[in-house]
């Protein structure tokens, strides 16, 4: 590395200290843009991130720190870190690896061949991480991408789906080692599970469509009724995340973002005090194009309905589930 760096492993964090004890989100390093749905990690694995991380050796964690250092150089966000810490990880194992498939070498299994570099170069660990990083900047979009999809585009590997997996430990290891509180960009993080992918947020959408026509009665939650939290509880249930029962519990399942920002999949919330979450009473799925989902009180079967965001009692903060 240009700078020695001191790794730290305590209580199964690591922590990167410098010369000048850089915070990740000061300085030239690009800000995240709130958009949860492509991030940070998967249903149900809100804690396998730390135990993977605890579980890495020296040289692993030593790349993953220069990982995390060479893109605070660059300016680049914690979302292009935590990007190529998957891709490293499901390349190689973080391990600057002398052997591969065909003429595969290193961190990211560059090939000479493809015009990756020359061998000495794709087994320089200071090189690797600078190569990944000027193709991902080139990849149109990338910023917008699941991270496990950004990793997918660098590295074009027959095996696309294999980069998620490293999500949470990914994200871990951004948050501790590159001192950044709020990976997602979307403000604090509330619940036990984390956010679906784009088509998680569909598949869920899919669902709560596929109800209409079904009848409301209070306390239902399917498959031949229901009741307004039943059927998001059902619908997000289906697209592979867990919330909670209630409308009230709902709301703290998810960031939480501007009600006027709502994108399709995200819950709204009504309540007798809008500045009260407690008094919550009613949840729907904003569908985009101001049309909800909801199942709405006795007499009205699951259907769909325009949303007006001055509607009374409409609570000021949509919920993005799972973040």
């Amino acid at each position: 590395m240009a700078a020695a760096l001191t790794v730290v492993l305590a209580v199964g964090l690591i922590t990167v200290i410098d010369g000048s004890r850089q915070q990740a989100m000061s300085g030239n390093v690009t800000e995240l843009s709130c958009d949860a749905a492509i991030g940070p990690t998967r249903p149900g694995q809100a804690g396998s991130g730390e135990a993977d991380a605890a579980s890495l050796e020296g040289e692993q964690r030593e790349i993953a720190s220069l990982v995390i250092k060479i893109g605070k150089e660059r300016g680049m966000s914690p979302r292009a870190w935590q990007i190529a810490i998957q891709a490293g990880m499901t390349e190689s194992r973080l391990k600057n690896v002398h052997y591969g498939d065909r003429d595969s070498l290193g961190i990211f299994q560059m090939r000479p061949s493809m015009g990756w570099g020359t061998p000495e170069q794709v087994t320089n660990p200071q090189y690797q991480v600078n190569k990944f990083y000027d193709v991902l900047e080139e990849v149109p979009g990338w910023q917008h991408m699941r991270p496990g999809e950004a990793a997918q585009a660098v590295e074009r590997s027959a095996f696309p789906d294999r980069y998620h997996e490293w999500e949470p430990m990914a994200v871990h290891l951004v948050q501790n080692v590159g001192e950044i509180r709020n990976v997602s960009g979307c403000g604090e993080a509330r619940g036990d599970v984390v956010l679906a992918s784009n088509s998680s947020a569909q598949r869920a959408i899919d669902f709560a469509m596929g109800e209409r026509g079904k009848p409301y009665v209070w306390g239902a939650t399917g498959p031949d009724s229901y009741d307004c939290s039943g059927l998001m509880l059902r619908a997000y249930e289906a697209a592979g995340i867990t919330i909670p029962r209630v409308s009230r519990d709902q709301y703290k399942a998810g960031s939480m973002l501007p009600v006027e920002q709502a994108q399709p999949g995200d819950l709204l919330f009504w309540a007798y005090d809008t500045a009260d979450p407690s008094t919550i009473h009613h949840v729907a799925m904003y569908l985009g194009n101001g049309k909800i989902v909801e199942a709405q009180q006795s007499g009205v079967p699951v259907h769909v309905r325009d949303v007006s965001w001055d509607e009374g009692g409409l609570v000021r903060q949509a919920v993005r589930p799972g973040v």
